[in-house]
């Protein structure tokens, strides 16, 4: 494990493996970079590509420090890309495929890719309730965290709730619950791009890099309805469906592609 210090002065976990350019995984709700997903990923990437595998801002190793603003996350992303050496590639998984938004947006960098951003674009899936946010941080800052962790779990993930119920005797439960209040963080990344409305044309229309947007094939009709609706909003994107895959894609499934597109 080796740390970077962002701007703010919060210290950056992330593990480093691999030889060649860069690649930096920003990893979804929940996850860490000892997340099997991720670190999977990482290893699977890391014979074609130097590979910066972090903790985001109030996970794992990493510190943090109030207030939250997206801004502090793209600052923690630019100091993994000078640590790399001043030009890196990005992939962003879920909610942290729009944090890699953001930073393709206001950052110099060379390609990015992105793993179904769990926009709802139509009516095909409720939107996130009123009050959503709001309620959210009055669950973590009271110490409901499980509460939290059931709420994102019902309202924004769409698990349904005899579903979530049992799993809060899981052994992976208290993971969730030592990072619930970065769901906060998540929920602020998102915006109201859960809203079932369609995209911001001009959020994103100055992201030019070449882009790949990838979706899984089983997917719920939203999440690919949402691919398609961002694939449609930045000037140089592509699309790319991964077969029998879901929102939870198997690492040796994705590898492969992103290898594709980080090496053209």
């Amino acid at each position: 494990m080796k740390k970077v210090i962002s701007k703010d002065g919060t210290a950056i976990a992330f593990d480093k493996s691999g030889n060649g350019p860069a690649i930096i995984l920003v990893c979804a709700a929940f996850q860490t970079r000892s997340d099997p997903m991720m670190s999977q990923l990482a290893s699977l990437l890391s014979p074609h590509f130097t590979v910066f595998n972090y903790d985001r801002r109030g996970r794992g190793d990493s510190g943090d420090t109030s207030p939250y603003a997206v801004e502090r996350e793209v600052e923690d992303i630019e100091a993994l890309i000078n640590e790399a050496g001043g030009s890196a590639y990005v992939f962003g998984m879920s909610s942290g495929g729009v944090l890699a938004l953001e930073v393709a947006r206001k950052l110099a960098i060379a390609k990015l890719a992105l793993y179904e951003p769990p926009f709802v674009v139509d009516n095909t899936r409720p939107p996130l309730p009123k009050g959503y946010l709001k309620q959210l941080k009055e669950l973590t800052t009271s110490g409901r965290r499980g509460d939290a962790v059931e709420y994102f779990l019902t309202k924004a993930a769409g698990v349904p709730a005899d579903f979530v119920a049992p799993m809060r005797s899981a052994p992976f439960w208290p993971a969730m619950e030592d990072v619930a209040y970065t769901l906060v963080y998540d929920g602020t990344i998102m915006g109201d791009t859960m809203s079932g409305n369609p995209l911001p044309a001009e959020r994103w229309s100055s992201v030019s890099i070449p882009t790949l947007v990838v979706g899984g094939g089983t997917s719920p009709e939203y999440q690919q309805n949402a691919v398609k609706a961002l694939v449609d909003r930045l000037p140089n994107a592509k699309c790319h469906i991964l077969e029998d895959q879901d929102h939870n894609v198997a690492p040796d499934f994705l590898a492969p592609v992103l290898t594709d597109f980080f090496s053209m």
